[in-house]
């Protein structure tokens, strides 16, 4: 099915309702009173029921080495504060901040008056907005994301904003896709000045841009405390600005072009949220990322290394404007009407950007525009319907093996009728359901991974509970078929050398739904399936511990075995107490029946025999022995 394009009036629109309340205007506001009245701080202001938290952009950050610029985890030292942030897959990279500017962010958190206004704030008003110029942007992005997970971790709605002037990019790939996989992308917005260069630094390799840093943070420092910011333009030599403007200018480019920089040479920066440029000629609003980088460049290119400098400190005046330029109808060159509305939404981006079609980079510009516009659009929610038609049609084959689990013989169970099957029709047909089950449900994942579906998709009930009903159902089999084809032998458990990707993931997703914990909620009779998937595995290496302990010579080893042992039995009984297991756990001749009786044997064996275990005695007339045998 072609991809479905959406309204390129979407981003538009956003930004036309952003710029027709007070919040551009009284953000901006806030930003300029803090780089005056409170450099390297933040200042706050209550208008109505909104609360504005507005940082500094003057910010001492760490000497500016290569190892500052390093990106790090997002919780290196931050004690699991951004906890709702741990949502990227297996294999893939971490989440990952610039570390001078996560160890900037906090320096304000670990401060008591910054838990006390946030105190104030979540009891004085109905909602807030993190602002910030320049770095005190960076540190404005990380409060909200501090904030919503905060949030997020006690279950509390609060609508939380925040923008951004000319803030450096922050955070890499993985910290773009997991604010979009918690649904936070339309929280954020980034005003970038058509010229502005401190957006787009972190972009340039870390060792040649050192130096003109040092001379660039040191100026913007100067220039913010002077009422005259042409006054010092001098500082930032006429020698240094052309070089430190075409470092920039060439990372840009070979980003625009090959879509990422090797990482080596320094780019790991990722775009997230909604970005606002802005011209003399009006303002567009993108959120597709790979859009954002493109105009990153193509609006540098129109510049000049002075234009970069002087932009960032020129906020005031696209603010001022930006409302108007919005609402202002622009014409068309007569008998050069666009065919669609799609075509003409284009065209008024173009002109909003500052790109005339007469000008070099007017084609690519316009291409990226297309893009944009034609993000995937509506597409992930029509791979997520026909996903959902693909789960209708494997129901049978789900059904099928309900009704094996039924029909399995009452003195083995599920479990080991399925691990001990003969050549018959109905063993081969499950295990081929299992193997067409375990390929759809890879399919899920891998379109999940490459974007292809809703970035919270993982997050709706629908697929949750599927994923964990197939999880409970199918990895009993699976589990069945690595020890009848004794994989353990030559790859060990299959706890840690067996299990499937998919499983992990589906756990992760179990356990990050939202639930409202019933204390009440007991089970009056068996489940319909054993609520821990892997039950089956546990039991195995049980046994497997059992076999260990009859035949171990070093008491030690033998004393560690009986504690795993014991362990375990108190958790089975514990599952079996609280009825959280299938019935056919319980059957005569199943693994688990016979790990109990295998137990209480052993156990009476070495009541016979405590001589041969003394490092279970302690000598004050109590032993780990008597704990492992039940007294």
């Amino acid at each position: 099915m072609e991809a479905e394009t959406s309204s390129f009036e979407s981003s538009e629109m956003l930004a036309t309702f952003l710029a027709s309340t007070p919040l551009l205007e009284e953000s901006w506001k806030l930003c300029a009173q803090a780089n005056v009245d409170a450099p390297q701080s933040f200042v706050t202001k209550q208008i109505g029921d909104v609360s504005y938290v507005a940082f500094s952009g003057i910010q001492m950050l760490a000497e500016l080495d290569a190892s500052t610029r390093n990106l790090v985890p997002i919780d290196s030292f931050g004690n699991g504060i951004f906890s709702a942030l741990h949502h990227h897959g297996e294999g893939e990279e971490a989440i990952m901040v610039h570390a001078g500017l996560l160890q900037l962010f906090l320096s304000f958190y670990n401060t008591p008056i910054f838990r006390y206004q946030m105190i104030e704030i979540t009891n004085n008003s109905k909602s807030v907005i993190f602002t910030g110029h320049s770095v005190g942007g960076t540190i404005a992005s990380l409060s909200a994301l501090w904030f919503l997970s905060h949030l997020h971790s006690v279950s509390s709605s609060f609508p939380v904003i925040c923008i951004t002037f000319g803030s450096p990019m922050l955070g890499n790939e993985s910290l773009s896709k997991s604010i979009l996989q918690e649904r936070w992308g339309g929280n954020f917005f980034h005003v970038v000045a058509q010229h502005d260069i401190v957006p787009r630094l972190l972009f340039a390799p870390s060792a040649p841009l050192i130096p003109y840093l040092h001379s660039f943070f040191r100026f913007w420092h100067l220039s913010m405390a002077s009422p005259s910011m042409k006054q010092f333009s001098s500082q930032f030599s006429s020698e240094m600005k052309p070089d430190f403007y075409q470092i920039v200018l060439n990372s840009l480019e070979a980003l625009s072009i090959g879509g990422k920089l090797d990482s080596d040479q320094g780019n790991l920066f990722w775009p997230f949220g909604s970005y606002i440029f802005c011209t003399d000629k009006g303002s567009v609003c993108l959120d597709n990322a790979i859009s954002v980088l493109k105009l990153l460049y193509l609006m540098l290119a129109k510049g000049s290394a002075s234009s970069s400098i002087e932009d960032h400190l020129n906020y005031e005046n696209y603010v001022s404007k930006v409302y108007w330029q919005i609402l202002s109808s622009k014409d068309f060159v007569e008998g050069n009407l666009p065919d669609s509305s799609f075509e003409a939404g284009i065209e008024l981006a173009l002109q909003s950007s500052d790109i005339t079609p007469f000008e070099p980079v007017s084609g690519p510009a316009k291409e990226c525009l297309k893009m944009a516009a034609k993000q995937m659009g509506r597409t992930p929610n029509l791979n997520c319907a026909n996903l959902a038609i693909r789960l209708s049609k494997i129901t049978p084959l789900r059904a099928q093996i309900e009704w094996y689990k039924e029909t399995c013989d009452d003195q083995m169970g599920y479990y080991d009728s399925f691990k001990l099957r003969t050549a018959s029709k109905k063993d081969f047909k499950v295990n081929m359901n299992r193997h067409k089950l375990a390929m759809f449900w890879n399919d899920v994942i891998s379109m999940l991974e490459k974007n292809q579906l809703p970035y919270d998709f993982h997050k709706r009930s629908k697929w949750v509970n599927a994923s964990q009903f197939y999880k409970l159902l199918v990895e009993p089999l699976d589990i069945a078929e690595y020890y009848r084809c004794r994989e353990h032998s030559s790859k060990d458990h299959y706890m840690e050398h067996g299990r499937e990707r998919r499983y992990k993931i589906f756990d992760k997703w179990w356990r990050d739904r939202k639930v409202e914990a019933d204390p009440n909620n007991s089970r009056s009779k068996f489940a319909g399936l054993t609520q821990d998937s892997c039950f089956w595995a546990k039991v195995e290496e049980a046994r497997d511990w059992l076999n260990r302990v009859r035949s171990e010579g070093d008491t030690r080893t033998q004393s560690l075995l009986l504690e795993k042992i014991n362990k375990f039995d108190q958790y089975a009984r514990g599952m079996v107490d609280r009825k959280e297991v299938s019935k056919d756990v319980l059957a005569k001749n199943s693994s688990y029946n016979l790990f109990v009786e295998e137990w209480k044997e052993l156990k009476s064996q070495l009541e016979l025999l405590p001589t041969h275990f003394p490092s279970f005695l302690d000598g004050g007339g109590s032993s780990s022995f008597d704990y492992i045998l039940g007294k």
